[in-house]
Formats: C-alpha cells, structure tokens, sequence
C-alpha cells in the first residue's frame, strides 16, 4: 500500500468537482476555504468548482481537470468540493496512470467514494474519506474536524465517538446542531483489528461486478491482515441495504473479512414492520463482529477514515474507539 506525503506547513490543496460543483452554496464554501487558509494551506480550484447543476461540467471535462491536479507537482492533496449523484460516468475519462505516477492524497465522501475507491483497491494508494471542501464552514471547528486536520499532517490520532450528533440542520447556525445521544450498537464488546476499506454504499453498489470492481483482488492481496468493512448509507432503504450486501457477499466481496462498521443512517426507510438496518446486516453475517450507529458518513460529527490502514477498532457499552495505522 502506497501513503501519499502527508500535509507540511503551506501545502498546496487542489479542488476539484468531480461530481457536483458548489452552486448555491457558495458562501458556506467560501467560509470553509478560509478556514483552510488560516491553517497554513494554499488553495486552487478547477474551472468548474462553483458551477451549478447535476454535475459540474461534462464527465470529460471533470477527468481533464482532476488531471491537472495530478499532474501539478505543487499540489499535495486533491479534495474533492462536493457530493452529487454522477461521478460514475466519469471514471473511463480518468488518467489513471497519471495517478499511480504522481501519487497524492484523495480526499471526499459521499459520491467520490467510486472515485477514491478504486484508487485505493486497484492502483495501492491510500484515500481518505470523511470530508469534502465544503464541511469547515465553522468558526470554531467541531473536534471532529479538528482531528480530520490533524490526520492530515499525519497526526494519526485515536479518534473516540463523540457525545452528541445531529439529527437535523438548523439553517443559520455556525457548527452542527447536536441534540441526540451517540451510541454505537452491538450485540457484544467488539474488538477487531484489520485493513480498512469502504465508502458511502449507495456507490459502491453502482461499482459492484463492473470494470471498476477490483475488490476481490485486494482483498487477496491483504487476506494476511484481514479486512475491516465501513459503510456510510445515505438514503438506500433497509431493504435495499440487505440486497446491495447481498449481491457483495456472493461477489466475494467478504472474503476474509475480520468486522463491519455502519455509520447513521443520512435518510432512513424500512418498509417492513419486521425488518430494519441492523437485521440487514445481522442476517447476512451472523457470525461477524458488526457495529451500527458509529460516528461515520453523512450524519455529523463524522470520523475520517484512511483507505487501505491498518484499524483497530474497540467498541463496548455504545462507546468506540477507532486507531489507525499505517
């Protein structure tokens, strides 16, 4: 597995969009990027970072531009804008030797995940997933952001569940509006210890049994350390949550798997009385140590995951602790 440089003091980040541009949000970004600055970063953005629409700029367009950034040897970290539902369609225009030649970090989540996926489990370079450009729009930085920083300068520091987290936005407010008790679910005291991989599952769905599925392979490659599994589910309903896991596993997909990790559910739906999110995972793998509800994915305060480490992660009494190591 090959780790990119961490960030030094005035590193160069690029932002790209490879899904959605910015649009309507421009003020929450602007703040963020200002948050970036003070810390010491310089900041370059693609043509088509603020365009407005289902997508930034045609699927040709996103790669070429995400080219640049790869082949600008000031840039460190390439960071995606924002989410969306298309960065799918772009991936054939992508220069992927351009990418194994200059690695550097990817950073994003949500729709980048088929993105940074494949980076890690087809061409050995570790990703990051947790945030995009536009989620330090706080004067004062959550904890959670503050420890996505600092991960970035290669602090990789223990990052333990947070009290509270976020049901709903409140509009206008600067930092999250956390009003509900965290508690990681499981059935008993969990204690795993693998190499991690995963994403926002609405993706890695449309990815599954594709060109771009190059799971099996990885997970062979690293079977000797043992895979940890995270999931972060935004709107896909309980039921499709269970087929989606259930075409992976015939796929192969948990081949070697040591646990799994589900963060909060963005949109939740279950349309049977008798069924639910954690019944679609239990039911499936019975006998895998499984945690729900963890700090991860769309629902704040989230935790940033590093693509291809090694994780520790302990969990007991609706507390957990993830450690990450490289």
């Amino acid at each position: 597995m090959k780790f990119p440089k961490f960030l030094e003091k005035n590193a160069v980040i690029g932002i790209t969009a490879p899904s959605c541009g910015v649009g309507d949000d421009i003020p929450s970004f602007e703040k963020s990027i200002d948050t970036l600055k003070k810390e010491g970063y310089q900041i370059i953005e693609t043509k088509s970072v603020r365009n407005k629409g289902r997508v930034s700029t045609t699927a040709k367009n996103r790669a070429k531009e995400l080219d640049e950034l790869v082949e600008n040897k000031e840039v460190s970290m390439i960071l995606c804008a924002t989410g969306g539902d298309f960065l799918l369609e772009m991936l054939k225009y992508v220069n992927w030797q351009h990418i194994k030649e200059n690695p550097k970090w990817f950073v994003g989540y949500s729709d980048p995940t088929s993105l940074l996926y494949y980076i890690t489990t087809t061409l050995d370079i570790a990703t990051i997933y947790g945030v995009n450009a536009g989620s330090f729009d706080q004067t004062n930085l959550h904890e959670s952001l503050q420890n996505t920083l600092e991960i970035w300068k290669g602090n990789l520091i223990d990052q333990h569940s947070f009290p509270l987290y976020q049901k709903e936005r409140k509009e206008g407010s600067d930092g999250y509006n956390l009003t509900e008790k965290v508690y990681w679910t499981t059935s008993k005291k969990v204690k795993i210890k693998g190499r991690i991989i995963g994403g926002c599952l609405d993706c890695l769905k449309d990815i599954l049994n594709s060109s771009y599925d190059n799971t099996k392979q990885f997970i062979e490659k690293y079977k000797e350390d043992g895979i940890i599994w995270y999931f972060d589910i935004f709107s896909k309903t309980a039921e499709e949550t269970y087929l989606t896991l259930y075409q992976m596993k015939e796929s192969g997909w948990f081949n070697h798997c040591k646990g799994i990790i589900v963060g909060r559910v963005c949109f939740p739906n279950c349309f049977y009385e008798d069924f639910s999110y954690e019944k679609a995972f239990t039911e499936l793998f019975p006998n895998l140590p499984i945690i729900m509800n963890a700090d991860i994915g769309h629902v704040p305060p989230k935790m940033t995951i590093i693509n291809g480490a090694i994780a520790e992660i302990h969990c007991e009494n609706g507390k957990g602790v993830i450690k990450q190591h490289l």
